[in-house]
């Protein structure tokens, strides 16, 4: 499990693809993200909560 800004995600590898992904929940819209590395995918769970979050402000839209 993974946190930011009081979101929380599940992260999985894929051997096979050698890929980390995973899936915020707690939140009304589908947030993806992935990475190669551990590193990657943090920064991209991270950035993928970033653009829900601008995504809301544009709508006028309180995040969930």
């Amino acid at each position: 499990m993974k946190q930011y800004k009081g979101y929380e995600a599940k992260v999985e590898y894929d051997a096979k693809a050698e890929l980390f992904h995973g899936e915020a929940f707690g939140i009304r819209d589908v947030v993806t993200f992935q990475g190669r590395s551990v590193e990657e995918c943090e920064k991209a769970f991270h950035d993928s909560v970033e653009v829900y979050l601008e995504f809301c402000r544009e709508r006028g839209e309180k995040p969930a």
